[in-house]
């Protein structure tokens, strides 16, 4: 989901009266941003509070590729990896995940290894249907378990954008709610629902509702949802004691636009890029009590920020053995505070850009290669800025490409090298960058090895279901990224 797909963020359409109210009863943050503009590493990120170069959520097969975990990958979030969820517990915290887990699928990387005491969802994403050959259909897992796959068990109807998996998602989340409120145990839910990924899908309720066709079908369901969500809270009496966040994991897709893609408003370019369309998210916090009603924030914040001041919130300590790049925001949330902090934009193995204040600094420029724009493979359709959306990999280090995003949010506008301002602001970055790059120590590469083997052929649970398929030979292959 873009940064401009809701009626508060200005969508014209105004389909999303639940999250609007929920802006109007908390604070909206209107610089807030991914750790990545592809959703396995900003997953990661969020759930570790590290950057994916840390954390192991990248490739080195080739520079500044965006790489995910689709089936055939072979590694996941990393035994070393402390998960929020982990942390939680110590606090007595009862975990679930629903929806998309995405960070790893072979059985060391389950999310009930990694925190979760409860799961229901996917591993990845709905991508398909597949074919049960060459390629198996996800499974849709309660806890160790599958319980079937998706458009086999789990129906996604191709032709009309018709499932009722969010609906399925919400009542999980109600009813996990309501058993930790009738047991007064805390809990952490992280409702991860994916209808607004391509192929877009929506409830039959909501098909042929929204002026923005099946997507915005989809994105009302959502809101729909979180209303739904939030009101729950309230008639269970918890709402005071509750902190909830909504953001999204990357921009909206270009490449799925207009009818499978969504809206990034007047920001540069969408997913798969470090222009601002593909980092920077719709976010909104919501305490009832706690929370000053209509607030609206210039923080800088990142979803890595949500690891620690989740932690804050249960009165614990970030890990002191490792690089936590997530900040505390419940200054900036409860005290109106500016945390000074820069925002660092990576695309697999690179920093592409970094933003410090107002400014962003681009020391690489790239959308995607000019062999896949030749397939009509498209990160920036009908925004081409000439030196800037690039199709090759262009290096600027020497010399960034700086942009001042308070009188120019879509980049179209590069300051000039020789201005007075420009050498200020450079001044600045450049010593952060330095202390930045001079303290990384990148994580091992997650995301290089790629095995057909390792696919979702026999999940736990398949036996009972009938639904095991043949694995094929291991064959072990250096994984192709072509973004």
């Amino acid at each position: 989901m873009g940064w401009g797909d809701l009626g508060v963020f200005g969508e014209p359409s105004k389909e999303t009266p639940n999250l609007d109210q929920m802006a109007s009863e908390g604070m909206l943050f209107l610089d807030f941003y991914t750790a990545n503009p592809l959703c396995s590493p900003s997953r990661a990120a969020l759930l570790t509070g590290r950057l994916p170069v840390r954390n192991g959520f990248y490739t080195t097969n080739a520079h500044a590729r965006n790489a995910y975990t689709p089936q055939d990958i072979v590694g996941g979030i990393p035994d070393s990896e402390l998960l929020l969820p982990e942390l939680l517990k110590k606090a007595g915290y009862t975990n679930k995940i629903i929806g998309k887990w995405h960070l790893g699928h072979r059985p060391q990387f389950h999310p009930m290894k990694h925190g979760f005491d409860e799961w229901f969802g996917s591993p990845n994403c709905h991508f398909g249907p597949f074919d049960n050959r060459a390629l198996p259909n996800i499974p849709v897992y309660r806890d160790w378990e599958m319980i079937g796959r998706y458009y086999e068990d789990f129906k996604i109807d191709l032709k009309t954008g018709e499932a009722n998996l969010t609906q399925i998602y919400l009542q999980e989340a109600l009813d996990f709610i309501s058993k930790q409120q009738a047991s007064q145990q805390p809990f952490f839910l992280y409702w991860a629902i994916d209808a607004t990924h391509a192929p877009v899908y929506a409830s039959k309720r909501f098909l042929g509702t929204s002026q923005r066709g099946l997507y915005g079908d989809a994105v009302r369901e959502i809101d729909d949802s979180i209303g739904k969500i939030l009101k729950h809270l309230q008639k269970l009496g918890i709402s005071e004691n509750t902190f909830v966040f909504f953001t999204s994991d990357n921009g909206a897709a270009l490449i799925s636009a207009p009818k499978q893609g969504g809206s990034n408003g007047r920001f540069l370019c969408g997913k798969q890029t470090t222009f601002e369309g593909g980092m920077r998210e719709p976010a909104i916090a919501w305490w009832p009590g706690h929370i000053p009603a209509g607030g609206v924030s210039h923080q800088l914040g990142n979803v890595m920020d949500l690891f620690t001041t989740s932690l804050s919130l249960a009165g614990l300590q970030p890990p002191s053995d490792r690089q936590i790049d997530g900040i505390d925001l419940l200054p900036a949330i409860l005290q109106g505070k500016l945390i000074d902090r820069p925002i660092f934009y990576y695309r697999g193995n690179e920093m592409m850009a970094v933003r410090v204040g107002l400014y962003k600094a681009h020391y690489w420029t790239w959308s995607n290669s000019w062999e896949e724009y030749s397939k009509g493979i498209d990160f920036c359709p009908g925004q081409n800025v000439s030196g800037v959306t690039t199709h090759t990999q262009e290096e600027h280090t020497s010399l960034p490409l700086l942009f001042h995003l308070g009188r120019d949010p879509g980049e179209k506008y590069p300051l000039s090298f020789a201005s007075d301002e420009y050498q200020r602001a450079m001044e600045q970055i450049s010593v952060i960058v330095r202390q930045h790059k001079a303290t990384m120590v990148p994580g091992e590469p997650q995301l290089n090895v790629c095995d057909k083997a390792v696919m979702n052929w026999s999940p736990p649970g398949c036996e009972k279901l009938g639904k095991c398929l043949k694995q094929p030979k291991s064959d072990p292959k250096k994984c192709i990224w072509p973004h």
